[in-house]
């Protein structure tokens, strides 16, 4: 089954594949369909702006299902925040120790034992008759004080999981893949389109 991935994120792309890798999906980059622009993701959920990212590209790969996710952080002690504007908090060109730094400023205030948080993911599929579902999964933990781990990308070094003792920029990627928002979310469209081609 053609499977096109809605994004510009290779590290994205790579975590995807390893997921669906035992998996009948022929796995795509939108790159490899010809879609290179910019999409303007301005829906005021994470299914939403990831149904907003699968349809852009579907009109240039129509016999395909194409599959988008919008994912982000949640903190508990900030209402949600920065939630769908996870890749634009402290603004949109700022790198990621600088989102870091941003964050605890925020959290300076709160006691380190209500910096509970989680990831969101939300998978939209644009099937190739034009209709489209969206998933969702989640990972909890709470943020951390320093950046820990190699692994990852993102909030990855900043996301602590209590259960495991290890951030999740410390997991091993099949480790990470098994338990992480996007594996689960990723997982449930899978096997929800097995289901339906069957």
């Amino acid at each position: 089954m053609k499977l096109v991935v809605a994004t510009h994120n290779r590290d994205k792309i790579k975590e995807i594949k390893a997921i669906l890798k035992d998996l009948p999906f022929e796995v795509m980059s939108q790159k490899d369909v010809g879609f290179d622009e910019e999409v303007i993701e301005d829906g005021v959920s994470f299914p939403a702006n990831a149904l907003i990212k699968a349809k852009a590209v579907h009109p240039y790969c129509p016999d395909a299902y194409v599959m988008a996710d919008d994912s982000g952080l949640c903190v508990d002690a900030l209402g949600g925040a920065p939630g769908i504007y996870s890749s634009r908090f402290a603004g949109e060109e700022t790198d990621y120790p600088t989102k870091f730094k941003y964050l605890w400023d925020l959290l300076a205030s709160v006691d380190p034992d209500d910096w509970t948080a989680r990831f969101i993911c939300a998978v939209a599929v644009v099937r190739p008759d034009g209709s489209a579902f969206t998933v969702l999964g989640e990972m909890a933990g709470c943020i951390t004080d320093t950046p820990r781990g190699q692994n990852g990308f993102g909030y990855d070094p900043i996301f602590y999981l209590p259960n495991l003792l290890v951030t999740s920029a410390e997991l091993p990627p099949e480790l990470k893949n098994m338990c992480s928002h996007r594996g689960v979310a990723v997982r449930k469209m899978a096997k929800k389109l097995l289901k339906e081609t069957k």
